[in-house]
């Protein structure tokens, strides 16, 4: 038998145990004289070695694999080598102290925003919960409705002041809910990126529990809602009244009287619009948005059954007067179709006739200005969203078609390169042509041209035409930011007119609330005069306030009594807000498409299923 030699020869084995032991022996010096014959590894070598001439071992046996020594070595004192520099590595950053990775600094609109929502907090009536962060406003007006005798709502506690006085209009509040709804619903993905979706839905929340107070929201049919509460006497009178008396709020001591209107249509059918939105915000939270969706269909029908303006023969029309309820039912009536999906709304929200009263088929100086008092812009808007993502078609497709052309018209008559609105040297237009307080309808402008854009975006549509010119979407956005900028600083004055944003702000707001000082001594009805009129600026920061705004030549005067020029209000602060929440953050993030859709069913019936397949 052979077998083979690891050596590299072969190797003889007899079958047999006959050979002696000295063949045996012979056999071996012959067979290990061949095998020396060749050169021998270590390995090898050691094999041959007896037990007294074994060498120092230079190889390792793993089991798996057999090393050198040598390496092993240096190997395994790498390895814990290693492990003691991770260890002291690992210490080191376990016990020095942290350093947060923070996000890029947020931009002008996102800072201006978070300001301008403080606004709020410093308007709030009624009992303040703590987190409302206006360290010199308190609880106050804790006996509206009961003071009254001649109201049956006795419980009117809540909501917001208008402006520098401590009037609760419900015609522009109801206004600025809506607003503030309206923003939510198409950019809650930027207001959560500021930091700012819950505190901004906690505003309308506010808002909104007021308004169910103002009216019998669990009714079905009302007769009576109310309008306001507070008086504004502007004729000097000896009583005492919200307008006449320079207090602090927390200081109000006088009867406030309340408002009730039997007939106002507008106010009705824009406070059934503040509820409706609302109730969209709110949407996850079913039970009360159904109870704002009932409350605004009761408000609607009341407004289309007892038709009237609310201001006609009281003193509101001497603050806001409103020109006409139509504007509001197209308004209202669009709200409340995307809060219900019901068509009856949307049927009436494209009546031509309304459309017309509404003043959709005509011009004039002020056509286009989206407004406290004319929803007809806002509304167009509004249903030209539903035209582009939804296309109703018959029998809708006609009436929003012309809305459709109609905001192209109104979007291109923001242009500079139009000549509807002049411009102040400064560069800010002219949507009033020149009136006092002109920020308010700025602001309103630069949110629906922004929205309007991001509608575009959304919709695949690069741009849109005026007359036989096309101009990008990135025009209107322009336009928009050009405004906002001017209203934050980049003016001839370098002043911002939203108080507490930069370093040069108006330091005098006509503003009760903020020129008082909170030191404990509750003045009286004339003895605020000394403040109202002083010099000085305010004690109070009344921060994030857009104030009334320059005048037409850009020039500004940061006096207390000028209420032209140095007052705030919720309408336009609501605007202001819109408008930074739309041009905030990144560019990319644009509209949420499909939450204002939530109620709303198929535009068309789902087709049937196919037919079962035929069989012999």
């Amino acid at each position: 038998m052979y077998g083979r030699d690891p050596w590299g020869g072969s190797l003889e084995i007899n079958a047999t145990d006959s050979a002696t032991d000295d063949d045996r022996s012979r056999n071996l010096q012959d067979f290990d004289k061949a095998a020396l014959s060749r050169n021998l590894d270590e390995t090898q070598q050691s094999w041959l070695l007896g037990p007294t001439e074994q060498k120092k071992k230079k190889y390792v046996d793993l089991g798996c694999v057999i090393v050198s020594r040598k390496v092993f070595k240096w190997t395994v004192g790498c390895i814990i080598a290693a492990a003691l520099i991770a260890g002291f590595v690992t210490l080191i950053v376990k016990t020095v102290p942290k350093h947060r990775h923070h996000n890029p600094p947020a931009d002008n609109y996102t800072l201006a925003l978070r300001k301008a929502l403080m606004f709020f907090n410093a308007q709030r009536s009624g009992k303040l919960p703590k987190h409302n962060n206006v360290s010199w406003r308190g609880s106050s007006a804790l006996q509206d409705g009961k003071s009254d005798d001649s109201t049956t709502f006795k419980n009117l506690v809540g909501g917001y002041y208008d402006a520098g006085d401590a009037i609760k209009f419900n015609f522009p509040q109801s206004f600025a809910l809506t607003m503030l709804s309206w923003s939510v619903i198409e950019y809650p993905a930027k207001y959560e990126a500021a930091g700012e979706l819950n505190h901004v839905k906690d505003i309308i929340k506010w808002g909104t529990d007021y308004l169910l107070k103002t009216f019998n929201s669990s009714a079905d049919t009302i007769d009576r809602i109310v309008a306001q509460v507070g008086k504004g006497d502007t004729s000097g009178g000896p009583d005492p009244n919200d307008h006449y008396c320079w207090v602090r709020p927390e200081d109000i001591d006088y009867p406030r009287p309340v408002t009730e209107c039997h007939s106002c249509s507008d106010l009705a059918a824009e406070m059934a619009a503040a509820l409706a939105s609302a109730s969209i915000v709110f949407k996850d939270n079913k039970v009360y948005s159904q109870k704002l969706v009932h409350g605004a269909r009761t408000l609607f029908k009341f407004g289309r059954e007892q038709r009237g303006r609310y201001s006609s023969g009281n003193e509101a029309a001497i603050f806001y007067n409103s020109t006409s309820y139509w504007d509001e039912f197209v308004w209202g009536a669009s709200w409340l179709y995307y809060a219900t999906g019901n068509t009856s709304y949307l049927q009436l929200a494209t009546t031509p006739g309304i459309a017309k009263h509404a003043g959709a088929f005509w011009g004039g100086p002020d056509y286009g200005v989206f407004s406290w008092d004319n929803k007809l812009a806002g509304s167009q808007v509004l249903l030209s969203r539903l035209r582009l993502f939804l296309s109703p078609g018959y029998p809708y497709e006609e009436i929003l078609s012309t809305f459709h052309n109609q905001t192209s018209i109104v979007m291109c008559s923001f242009l500079p390169f139009f000549t509807s609105f002049n411009r102040t040297k400064g560069g800010l237009i002219e949507l009033n042509h020149g009136r006092p307080q002109p920020l308010q309808y700025v602001v309103n402008a630069a949110f629906l041209a922004t929205l309007y854009s991001d509608y575009l975006a959304a919709a695949d549509t690069p741009g849109w035409y005026c007359g036989p010119n096309f101009y990008s979407t990135d025009v209107l956005r322009e336009f928009a930011q050009t405004q906002i900028d001017y209203i934050l600083g980049k003016n001839p004055r370098k002043m911002s007119y939203v108080v507490g944003f930069g370093n040069h702000y108006p330091k005098r707001v006509h503003h009760r609330g903020a020129s008082v000082p909170k030191n404990k001594v509750k003045y009286n009805c004339k003895g605020g005069w000394k403040w109202r009129d002083s010099s000085k600026p305010n004690p109070n920061t009344l921060v994030g306030a857009m104030v009334a705004g320059p005048d037409k030549n850009d020039g500004f005067h940061d006096v207390r009594t000028n209420y032209n020029y140095t007052e705030p209000t919720l309408a336009g602060n609501a605007g202001l807000v819109a408008a930074l929440v739309a041009l905030s953050g990144d560019k990319s993030v644009g509209i949420d498409k499909n939450t204002i859709f939530s109620a709303v069913p198929p535009m068309f019936p789902t087709p049937p299923p196919p037919p079962a397949a035929w069989k012999p």
